[in-house]
């Protein structure tokens, strides 16, 4: 529905001129032509360090900019930038180098890709092992048979989200079970529905069709169900993917209605276009607590809800209820700034898996694997699965993500296509009994690998390998040192940490990417691929890289990057700004080398008038 051409930018940026008017060149004398030079900046430097710049006592005569006030300077906008990082991420950063080593990025003109690429290629295959390049040509063939059978891909969850969001929320529903006939088992059916479908639109039939599905997503372990009479409600949630690739979150809460004796739980459950899991756990809230007193609260509750204003980013908005003994309420919800982690709880992942366990499935993810969880409980499916999909940021999964699938839909996982799963216990003995392909089978109750390829521990780049691991290994001590900035506040947290990790292995990886879009004379961006992949010094990340250019996920990336009128602003943008500017061997790398280039050349200029 939203295919990448009938996105349309209203308002494109407005192109700044790169030279002074022929105007201001005729009029003014050498000091005034002069200020027109100095704010040329490299475009990897930032806004705030032409701040700095301009702030900066320039010695008005050309011949007193020296060495030592242009290392002064150097020195002012490294400082300043070293404050801007956190030190968390400093502490991460330093992890890496001493893994990685100092060569990053090569110098390698565009005219010199072909040489370069043969060489390329020659060392690889005399310096590796014949098994280890036979592994590797192995993976590139089969990522690139993915391709083509699903050759389509979307570009990031955020870019569709302003069509998307229009309501807070689509549908709410209740779902119950109800016994069969002639058998003992149950089957889940929608009791209540809110809003009612009553227009034959092409839309509504969709939303039927939607509608048919939910039940089977709140109750996916319908048939292992029997009257009890206590149970702790637990929240989870699911996605549907629509064929346009929308997506739907489904929220869930199953609960225990009051009572005496043995009964049947039931799920409440909102469907919403919008990722917000904090946001919609609040709403649940309030719907078991309306819940305990009467079946009849809830109801009017949703109404309200449904009639707030959609939340702009960071905003709150209140919903105004009644509740019966309580008199008048305000129900305050808040749509965090950045949603990308809101959803997300790492904490689960680390409590089910090993670190290297959990390496090797984010290997397997990356190159676009089918990986399968099984867990006991929904709420360890669910929040398992959301998070090991957020370690892909900025990358997004472009294939099927079902955290809990039915019972009834099993046969999903004898699918060619690569997919995330999770299934319950209770269906792993009908698992073992299917035809699936090559899939990574993970057992998150006992932290080991039910099925797997052999070959998880050899697909990322050896050392920055090890780097996530030592990093992700010393969480603890990073996240308990002092912290002395605001900033540090925000991401010294084990959900900043672990983000901040993995976001440092994909700029060490592709934060290059942005030195290799090209822009014609129409304005249309163009990514070098082998421009991009042979500029990397190591040998191993150029392998890696190889494979992984391959995948949707980073096709999706760099049509995402290409079609872009502005420049993003996102967390992984700023760490690769400031991954940039610390590149020492790339042309105009530091502002100590652009300083010093504009003080010869205005040298020569005062000499020769």
């Amino acid at each position: 529905m939203w295919s990448p051409q009938d996105r349309k930018y209203n308002n494109p940026p407005t192109q700044l001129s790169l030279k002074p008017s022929t105007q201001s060149l005729r009029s003014g004398n050498w000091s005034e032509r002069k200020s027109h030079r100095l704010p040329r900046l490299p475009k990897r430097h930032s806004h705030d360090d032409m701040l700095l710049l301009a702030q900066l006592s320039l010695p008005s005569s050309p011949c007193s900019l020296n060495e030592d006030s242009l290392s002064t300077t150097s020195e002012l906008l490294s400082s300043r930038r070293a404050r801007r990082i956190p030190k968390l991420v400093q502490r991460i950063n330093s992890i890496y180098n001493a893994k990685r080593g100092k060569k990053r990025l090569k110098k390698l003109s565009m005219s010199s890709i072909e040489t370069a690429s043969l060489r390329d290629e020659n060392s690889e295959s005399e310096s590796d092992s014949d098994d280890r390049f036979k592994a590797h040509t192995q993976r590139l063939v089969h990522i690139q048979s993915m391709l083509k059978r699903a050759p389509s891909y979307r570009t990031l969850e955020l870019e569709l989200l302003e069509w998307q969001e229009r309501e807070l929320f689509e549908y709410f529903v209740v779902v119950s079970l109800k016994k069969k006939p002639s058998r003992n088992t149950y089957l889940p059916e929608v009791s209540y529905q809110f809003p009612k479908l009553d227009r034959p639109t092409k839309q509504m039939r969709e939303a039927e069709e939607r509608l048919k599905a939910i039940p089977q997503f709140c109750f996916p372990d319908a048939k292992d169900w029997l009257p009890v009479s206590e149970y702790s409600s637990e929240t989870f949630s699911f996605m549907l993917t629509g064929e346009d690739g929308s997506r739907r979150f489904g929220y869930c809460r199953r609960l225990l209605p009051s009572g005496k004796g043995p009964r049947l739980p039931e799920v409440y459950c909102v469907i919403s276009r919008l990722g917000c899991f904090g946001l919609f756990s609040k709403v649940l809230d309030e719907v078991e607590r309306r819940r305990g007193i009467s079946a009849a609260l809830v109801y009017p509750f949703m109404r309200s809800l449904m009639e707030s204003p959609f939340p702009a980013p960071g905003k709150t908005i209140k919903v105004k209820t009644f509740l019966p003994g309580a008199g008048n309420e305000v129900l305050e919800l808040r749509r965090p700034m950045d949603s990308r982690l809101e959803h997300v709880d790492f904490e689960c992942l680390f409590t089910c898996l090993s670190v290297r366990q959990l390496i090797r499935i984010f290997a397997s993810l990356l190159l676009e694997r089918r990986v399968i969880f099984v867990a006991d409980k929904l709420s360890t499916l669910s929040s398992c699965s959301h998070a090991v999909v957020a370690l892909l940021y900025p990358f997004s999964w472009q294939h099927t993500f079902i955290p809990v699938l039915p019972a009834s839909m099993i046969d999903i996982v004898c699918c060619p296509t690569p997919f995330l799963v999770g299934l319950l216990s209770s269906s792993l003995p009908k698992l073992k009994e299917l035809p699936v392909e090559e899939a990574l089978m993970v057992n998150l109750g006992s932290d080991r690998f039910i099925r797997q390829m052999d070959d998880e521990d050899t697909l990322l780049p050896r050392k920055l390998q090890a780097a996530l691991e030592q990093a992700l290994e010393r969480k603890n001590e990073l996240i308990s040192q002092d912290s002395d900035s605001d900033s540090d506040d925000e991401c010294n947290t084990l959900n900043g940490l672990v983000s901040e990790v993995f976001i440092r292995f994909f700029v060490e990886t592709v934060g290059h990417y942005s030195l290799f879009l090209t822009q014609s004379e129409k304005g249309e961006r163009a990514f070098q691929r082998e421009a991009f992949r042979k500029s990397v010094a190591s040998k191993s990340i150029r392998r890696f890289l190889e494979v992984f250019m391959e995948s949707q996920m980073f096709a999706g990336f760099i049509q995402d990057r290409e079609l872009r009128k502005c420049r993003a602003k996102g967390l992984f943008e700023q760490r690769v700004e400031q991954y940039l500017e610390e590149l020492p061997d790339t042309e105009q790398s530091g502002m100590n080398k652009f300083l010093r280039g504009l003080g010869n050349k205005m040298k020569f200029l005062h000499k020769k008038n």
